[in-house]
């Protein structure tokens, strides 16, 4: 029987459970060696599988170090503004990566790839084996794959009953569709990507220019003032920057289509590696 699938954006679960566990870090037994990324990871994965996840196959993937590589080229500016991750974090990887293969969860990290392109790929390829797709982020770029309704958002800091995003939640939230994502994005800016948007657009406008599922070639050319006509072709450049790759190049049976088994708790896990 092959199981639903649970796609994991790594980088996100780690920034969570370093951050996460601010108040109460997570030491090694001599208080010397901060745990806290693999153990909250470890902790965080297992609570999602128990809650929203049991009998799916649970894949995680991570941005490769190179991965802005393609999206860069296009624009300079891109992700620019992002500080150097905190000391620790980037060095709990690794651990995580052990931890993963210790409890049998597949992983990929795609030379020359972000995430969400990765992840765009695995989701589509599912899809067309008809399988139901969550995708644990909070990433709202991932929002453009929610035009197939076989796929949500699952985002397990929220209260349960707002922990998924499917598709017919976007129209009522953001006034487009989730197709017109990129779009829509393209026009108000992306803060976390350093995207900034046409001057003068905020998402009402935004949304107002994209009525009637318009996308940026058919907004009529009186809807738009003189400034914003100069800016439109940097509009359709951040659009192609924005929408997802969906056929990234990655190895052959990177997903088993087989339920993951039970994971076992963060502290077994340390123990198990050593990294107490």
């Amino acid at each position: 029987m092959t199981a639903p699938l649970l796609l994991v954006d790594g980088h996100y679960l780690l920034h969570r459970a370093w951050f996460g566990f601010a108040a109460s870090r997570i030491m090694s037994r001599d208080k010397t060696i901060d745990r806290t990324g693999v153990f909250g990871f470890a902790a965080l994965l297992r609570k999602a599988q128990v809650q929203h996840a049991d009998g799916f196959e649970i894949f995680v993937v991570f941005d490769a170090e190179d991965g802005s590589r393609a999206r860069v080229g296009q624009d300079s500016d891109y992700k620019a503004q992002r500080p150097a991750p905190e000391p620790g974090l980037i060095e709990s990887l690794d651990l995580v990566k052990n931890a993963l293969d210790h409890t049998g969860v597949r992983w990929i990290e795609q030379d020359g790839y972000e995430a969400d392109d990765v992840i765009a790929t695995l989701a589509t390829a599912a899809r067309a084996d008809g399988r139901a797709v969550d995708i644990m982020t909070t990433d709202k770029d991932y929002i453009q794959l929610l035009a197939d309704p076989g796929v949500r958002l699952l985002n397990t800091g929220l209260a349960q009953e707002r922990r998924y995003t499917a598709g017919e939640h976007i129209l009522p939230r953001y006034g487009v569709l989730a197709e017109q994502w990129p779009d829509f994005r393209a026009l108000m800016g992306d803060p976390a990507d350093n995207i900034p948007g046409i001057r003068g657009i905020g998402a009402k406008t935004a949304a107002r220019l994209l009525t009637d599922a318009r996308r940026l070639e058919n907004v009529p050319a009186d809807e738009l003032r003189p400034t914003w006509t100069e800016q439109w072709p940097q509009a359709l450049r951040w659009r192609e920057m924005i929408k997802l790759d969906t056929k990234a190049d990655l190895p052959d049976d990177l997903l088993t289509t087989a339920p993951t088994a039970p994971l076992p708790n963060a502290a077994h896990i340390l123990e198990a590696l050593g990294l107490w």
